[in-house]
């Protein structure tokens, strides 16, 4: 029986809470192509994988063994995922489906990859509909909560049951919810993600935020490029893919990759971000009321400052279209591998200055 701490274990939790694990995701999992296929020879060898391959879409799938194994082992952390007729038990075969789990299952891998809690007994279970148990502090986060932990609820989801979040992220201070659009552009329903929203402000107050909590989004995606689709895009001839609306007045774009763990990292620390923001706007001069769009700063010149590293692509777009509904030029400042997508969606009269991540890495977040 495989110890709980081996890399072989992880990837067999992470297949069974996802239902299948993308085979293209292996390289975020393992230090190099050779030993992942020696873990993926290994466990087949010992059935407790095995590959589906269907539509070119590569997985890997937990047989009846892993998964009777996995709930001997710790059935409080697997019975909701391996047990009954759930999509991560009874997988259907259509593609679309499939991409869905292959979707969480990138998400999973960068929340475990930034130490925040996802599995069913790491975290207080506010979505029990046992009362009793629905009750959490501060101390408890960041932890994150999968849409099907939520729609335990039952009836109370009904509204937002087709929702494309793939779960919920508690922060310090606000609640985040969690998308992956991977490399295209996920459908959108306008009305149905507003009503996701509204729920999680009503449900979560006092849980344990004071009053109703502050709901922003996060959208993981399969690197930058796929940051420059989401702010562009206007919704596909039937307005049926992801836009920018009015759903959330915050929209995060973080990558499926070690540069947006950092950043992941750093979203989740607030006291951080403060002073980060100090630091970047030192040598800047107050807020401008004159100046009539989003801005954090003003230049010794004059131009308006925005922070960007946090990549809220709902700030980015207003800050560029006052821009240039008011003629006028700015700075932006934001990490380097965050340039080269914002050099091709801002006008010509951006200034850029970066922040170095690995110096980030090593001065805030204490990483070599």
């Amino acid at each position: 029986m495989l110890r709980p701490d081996t890399q072989k274990y992880q990837l067999l939790e992470l297949t069974g809470i996802s239902g299948e694990f993308p085979a293209d995701q292996l390289k975020r999992l393992f230090y190099s192509p050779s030993y992942a296929e020696k873990v993926i020879t290994e466990l087949k060898a010992d059935k407790l994988i095995r590959t589906h391959y269907k539509d070119r879409l590569r997985g890997y799938r937990l047989t009846k063994r892993a998964k009777e194994m996995l709930l001997h082992q710790n059935p409080l952390r697997f019975h909701s995922c391996l047990t009954g007729n759930t999509e991560t038990n009874h997988i259907r075969s259509e593609v679309s489906k499939r991409i869905r789990l292959h979707q969480k299952a990138q998400a999973y891998l960068t929340l475990l990859h930034t130490g925040i809690p996802l599995y069913h007994d790491e975290k207080p279970q506010i979505f029990s509909a046992d009362e009793c148990e629905a009750s959490i502090d501060y101390q408890s986060l960041p932890c994150f909560y999968s849409s099907r932990e939520i729609k335990e609820l039952g009836e109370l989801t009904v509204k937002f049951k087709s929702s494309r979040s793939v779960g919920i992220l508690l922060a310090p201070h606000c609640v985040y919810a969690v998308y992956n659009t991977g490399s295209g552009l996920s459908k959108w329903e306008h009305k149905t993600e507003i009503k996701l929203n509204a729920f999680l402000q009503h449900y979560l107050q006092e849980r344990p935020y004071t009053g109703h909590p502050y709901i922003r989004a996060v959208m993981f995606g399969n690197g930058m490029e796929t940051a420059l689709r989401l702010l562009t895009s206007t919704g596909g001839y039937k307005r049926s893919l992801f836009m920018l609306d009015d759903t959330f007045e915050h929209f995060h774009f973080v990558p499926s990759n070690d540069q947006g763990e950092s950043l992941l990292k750093l979203l989740m620390k607030p006291k951080m971000m403060a002073a980060l923001n100090q630091l970047l706007l030192s040598d800047q001069e107050s807020l401008q009321g004159d100046i009539p769009f989003e801005h954090d700063g003003i230049a010794p010149g004059g131009a308006p400052t925005l922070l960007a590293y946090d990549f809220d692509m709902q700030r980015i777009c207003r800050f560029n279209k006052g821009l240039d509904v008011y003629g006028m030029s700015g700075n932006l400042i934001c990490f380097d591998f965050q340039i080269p997508v914002l050099e091709k969606y801002m006008g010509s009269n951006v200034r850029f200055s970066s922040i170095d991540l690995a110096k980030f890495r090593k001065e805030f977040l204490h990483e070599p």
